[in-house]
């Protein structure tokens, strides 16, 4: 008897399916294949929907499966949003956000703090580079999907949120922080002597491009005759600003390529007919994105050598897909290539001199140089007046043989 039933359970659920299965691959124009494939996770649902032994809300199984889907991937930049994460989202690249004032990233299999932004909630209560967070709100981020963590951290301005923290060397701590208003300011510029100049840029947002060419006018007006450009610790951002900054010191011709997976390309190029002042570019292994995006095509047209690490390696383009109930995707659909067409992605950018790291490295917005404490700093200055000092702007074959030669 209870075969039976049990058989009749699963009949119902199958013809159930069925109908809707039917409907669904006439509307969608799916062949019998994919008809089957598609039928698998209908029966499920289905009999989910009957027979577990709570009652169950159709949309949290889709919400589920769809958010399965984009975890299968294997991807940490691609996730689905529920509402509010979504919404958060949208709203996130505007230069001014309701955070504690970190920037994140993902190393080793965990979330790590990649810096923090001067006089933040994050600065204020300890937070430190290099420190890896273990929890949300006391929420593991094992159980979150990794795209979502920073979406969390942030939230309503005044609001509180709690972060569980493993530091090298000491023991596991919670901090305890408000959300604020974060207002970033992301470059920074001086004058070391009177030739050579100095500038960090911390991220890339809306705004930074428009910083950039203000802080590089008023050096040049100071009498810069090269700079260093320190993109250390820098986590990327908006690549818009990136291009705007590139048009202004790459020399002409292609500064990326985004290449789709139908192979389908977008490229993105300066007009700038000639570079006008040596560059050296600092990276570290934390510098991502748009930042490496920079330093590729600068590296590539010669117009610029790259001191310090191996970059991160994020080399690709995500899309925010909006979905029906206000839910949504961000979905990886391209990939970054720098103008020699290397990709970035889970690569990144070798340097051309390389040097590890600082013990403690430079500190965000700090114009306080001290070459004696930061060998990448010391040998870009060195490699810099070198350059300026022979009237050259491009680092060519001669630059090399001519460094080649003074090292012999």
């Amino acid at each position: 008897m209870k075969k039976k039933i049990f058989g009749g359970i699963i009949l119902t659920a199958l013809i159930s399916a069925a109908l809707t299965l039917g409907l669904v691959c006439v509307l969608l124009g799916l062949n019998s294949s994919n008809a089957l494939d598609l039928g698998r996770f209908f029966v499920a649902m289905r009999f989910i929907e009957r027979n577990y032994v709570q009652e169950v809300d159709r949309r949290q199984l889709i919400d589920g499966a769809i958010s399965g889907m984009v975890n299968s991937l294997g991807d940490p930049h691609s996730i689905y949003l529920a509402p509010q994460l979504y919404n958060q989202l949208r709203a996130e690249t505007s230069g001014a956000f309701g955070g504690i004032g970190v920037y994140m990233g993902f190393k080793n299999g965990g979330v790590q703090v990649m810096n923090v932004i001067p006089d933040g909630p994050g600065q204020r209560a300890g937070l430190l580079a290099g420190d890896e967070i273990l929890a949300v709100d006391g929420q593991p981020v094992t159980e979150i999907p990794p795209g979502e963590v920073a979406l969390k951290i942030r939230g309503e301005i005044g609001t509180p949120v709690e972060l569980l923290i493993r530091r090298e060397g000491a023991e596991d701590i919670t901090y305890s922080l408000t959300r604020e208003n974060i207002k970033v300011k992301t470059v920074a510029g001086k004058m070391i002597d009177d030739r050579l100049a100095y500038i960090k840029i911390s991220n890339f947002s809306e705004n930074t491009g428009d910083e950039f060419k203000s802080t590089l006018a008023e050096l040049e007006a100071q009498g810069m005759k090269g700079f260093i450009l320190d993109l250390r610790q820098n986590p990327g951002g908006v690549i818009t600003s990136c291009i705007e900054i590139a048009q202004e010191i790459v020399p002409k011709g292609t500064v990326t390529s985004v290449i789709k997976r139908d192979g389908s390309k977008e490229v993105y190029t300066s007009d700038l007919e000639a570079a006008r002042f040596p560059i050296v570019v600092l990276l570290d292994n934390n510098s991502a994105s748009a930042a490496e995006l920079l330093s590729g095509a600068l590296q590539d047209t010669k117009a610029a050598i790259v001191v310090g690490e191996t970059s991160y390696g994020k080399g690709s383009v995500q899309t925010l897909i909006p979905m029906a109930h206000n839910d949504g995707l961000k979905l990886t659909i391209a990939k970054y290539y720098t103008p020699n067409g290397k990709c970035i992605d889970g690569v990144g950018i070798t340097p051309d001199v390389e040097i590890k790291m600082p013990a403690s490295p430079h500190p965000l917005y700090n114009l306080n140089l001290d070459e004696a404490e930061d060998s990448q700093l010391a040998t870009a200055e060195e490699l810099l007046r070198h350059q300026v000092d022979a009237g050259k702007i491009l680092f060519d074959d001669d630059f090399w043989k001519a460094n080649s030669s003074s090292e012999q």
